[in-house]
């Protein structure tokens, strides 16, 4: 195929639709810096214990596997459901059963299915000021008005979430929903107290808008608890998400909905993968319902000490240049650098030298208010990589903008 792609171009080129997005590079591999995505520790993935599931679970279910949905239904794995379930009740007090859960092909399946239920072009949806990168894109892919809301350090500031509902209101305008990530927010890590998301809700039910909860991250705490998730203090108003690539691995791509049944089964009947792979669903349910705690709690712990590593790392490389914003879990550190540094000017320099970072405007719904931001993830490195990477940072930092002007307790020299 490379030798005839050189020899001519395919001959209905003319015929893609003009807007179709950039045409992706060839895969040449991760740089040897990579603090890009929602990538995990691969040396924390339980590989043996994985194979031992597979071969138990495909050994007693794998005649199945020649139907679709193994001949089960649509909603998924009863084996995951039931464990996505008993999970909730147990960490997130959603009470719930294996019937209010459908399976879905990672997290970012949900998110379309929402977007499709409750959306349409021109819709206007309030998202969070900083939010997920995947979430924003696909709304805008939709066609759909983004109104950000601010953020303090405990989530969605309720009094300007308040002002915009009344400003929307005195338009004429109902959002279709509010999209927040309340426990570990991605980028920046806060948990939303009980008390916020009780006036959360309270704006929900006053202005007739339906909150969109994301919990991708809620399984990867430490310090603290978090209080109970949004669709467990009103199912009647939320619909929630989450996902195992945090909590096992990314490549499973296999995530979960939470909902009454009235949006649930509007949500099978939009779900047309004929099934998410049903090998990854039944590896995870009969792994997990013997490992889960054991699992989370050296991966939690794993997490938190790299957390550390890259958090020195950064005030050693940075010095007072980088204003760190400590997540209470996940696996991402944002971090804010002085208002003159434009980080999306770092981006290809830093890539000549070998490191990769998400730039704070492409998790933002105002690009330019996120210029200084910058979002690096701490699982996938190792802790050598990380401090390695963080110094070639800093020192691209200082070569494109002056800053940061000390680095390691030493006047910052190029080179």
């Amino acid at each position: 195929m490379d030798d005839m792609g050189s020899q001519g171009a395919f001959a209905y080129a003319g015929m893609l639709m003009a807007d179709l997005p950039p045409a992706a590079a060839r895969w040449g591999g991760f740089p040897p810096y990579f603090f890009i995505g929602g990538n995990n520790d691969p040396t924390l993935i339980p590989t043996e214990a994985l194979a031992e599931a597979a071969a138990r679970v495909i050994e007693r279910e794998g005649a199945n596997l020649a139907i679709y949905n193994m001949g089960l239904g649509p909603q998924g794995f009863p084996g995951l459901r039931e464990f996505v379930a008993a999970k909730l009740r147990r960490r997130r007090a959603i009470e719930c059963t294996a019937d209010d859960v459908l399976i879905t092909t990672g997290s970012g399946q949900g998110i379309d299915l929402v977007c499709r239920m409750l959306a349409q072009p021109g819709d206007t949806i309030l998202v969070e000021g900083f939010s997920y990168g995947g979430a924003i894109t696909r709304f805008r892919k939709l066609g759909l008005k983004i109104v950000g809301m601010e953020l303090d350090g405990d989530g969605i500031r309720m009094d300007a979430l308040e002002a915009s509902l009344a400003e929307l209101t005195g338009r004429g305008i109902t959002p279709r929903f509010i999209y927040t990530i309340p426990t570990v927010q991605n980028p920046t890590g806060s948990i939303m107290p009980l008390d916020r998301r009780q006036r959360l809700l309270a704006l929900s039910e006053k202005h007739g808008v339906p909150i969109f909860e994301d919990e991708c991250y809620s399984d990867l705490l430490w310090g603290e608890e978090a209080p109970p998730a949004l669709f467990a203090l009103d199912p009647t108003r939320v619909i929630h998400i989450g996902s195992f690539s945090k909590s096992l691995a990314p490549a499973l791509r296999v995530g979960y909905m939470v909902a009454e049944w009235s949006v649930l089964s509007r949500a099978i009947a939009l779900k047309s993968d004929n099934g998410t792979g049903a090998i990854d669903q039944m590896v995870i349910a009969e792994y997990f319902a013997t490992h889960y705690a054991a699992h989370i709690d050296r991966l939690t712990t794993e997490l938190e000490d790299k957390l550390d590593v890259m958090e020195e790392a950064v005030r050693r490389e940075f010095g007072t240049a980088a204003e760190i914003f400590r997540p209470k879990g996940g696996i991402f550190l944002w971090v804010k650098l002085p208002d003159s540094v434009d980080v999306r000017g770092l981006v290809a320099p830093a890539a000549a030298a070998g490191l990769a970072f998400n730039p704070g405007p492409e998790w933002s719904c105002d690009a330019d208010a996120a210029k200084s931001y910058l979002r690096l993830c701490f699982a996938m490195p190792s802790r050598q990589v990380i401090e390695d990477g963080v110094r070639v940072l800093a020192r691209v930092c200082f070569e494109q903008t002056g800053i940061p002007v000390f680095s390691g307790n030493k006047e910052n020299l190029a080179g």
